[in-house]
């Protein structure tokens, strides 16, 4: 009886031996599989923009080293559009953008090296929309009816002295006629009064 009872403590201890070691073996993996990922990112992926930042932000689930952090940015046309080397302040890296770059589409990639010492890498692309033509300046009207009349009822009126050449001619005519003529009269008078004083005497 105590036999028995020794071979099935014994079996049921090698029973429980196998998921015990199972068990530790599953709450140690997460520790040695534990990566660094990118949590967050400015501009966001997918982001339509209407320009371009003047830095890109990139923030991970754990602190980054300086030395092995990389960052880079590609303009639509493929050329590089980051500047410098990428700043890391514990979690976050961020990279200065070139200025007066076009609109389209732009790709981040970034490596950097995980807690466990495993490079962890990826990419994501944000679009800088195209600026909308500038309006046309408004041309010059030709002026209303009204205002030329208003225009005209402002202007001064002409004064007297403001006469054409012509008729000073005119009057000066007249008043020569006149003066003619009241000459000729005053000595049709006179030589009529000479000739009856003669007749008299």
């Amino acid at each position: 009886m105590h036999s028995f009872s020794r071979r099935a403590a014994r079996a049921a201890a090698r029973t429980l031996v196998v998921p015990l070691s199972a068990a530790l073996l599953w709450a140690g993996a997460p520790a040695a599989s534990a990566h660094t990922d990118l949590t967050s990112s400015t501009p966001a992926d997918g982001a339509t923009l209407d320009a371009l930042p003047l830095s890109i932000g990139l923030t991970f689930s754990d602190d980054m080293s300086q030395e092995y952090a990389k960052v880079a940015l590609t303009a639509p046309d493929g050329t590089p559009a980051g500047t410098g080397e990428p700043r890391v302040d514990g979690k976050s890296a961020s990279l200065a953008v070139k200025p007066g770059l076009p609109s389209g589409r732009y790709t981040v990639g970034y490596r950097v090296v995980s807690a466990d010492g495993h490079p962890v890498s990826g990419s994501y692309s944000f679009t800088v929309r195209a600026a909308a033509p500038a309006a046309p300046s408004p041309t010059p009207s030709s002026p209303t009816p009204s205002a030329e009349a208003d225009a005209a009822a402002a202007s001064p009126a002409p004064t007297p002295s403001a006469r054409s050449s012509s008729d000073g001619v005119g009057s000066g005519l007249v008043i020569g006629v006149l003066l003619v003529a009241g000459t000729c009269a005053g000595a049709a008078v006179l030589v009529a009064r000479r000739r009856k004083a003669h007749r008299v005497g």
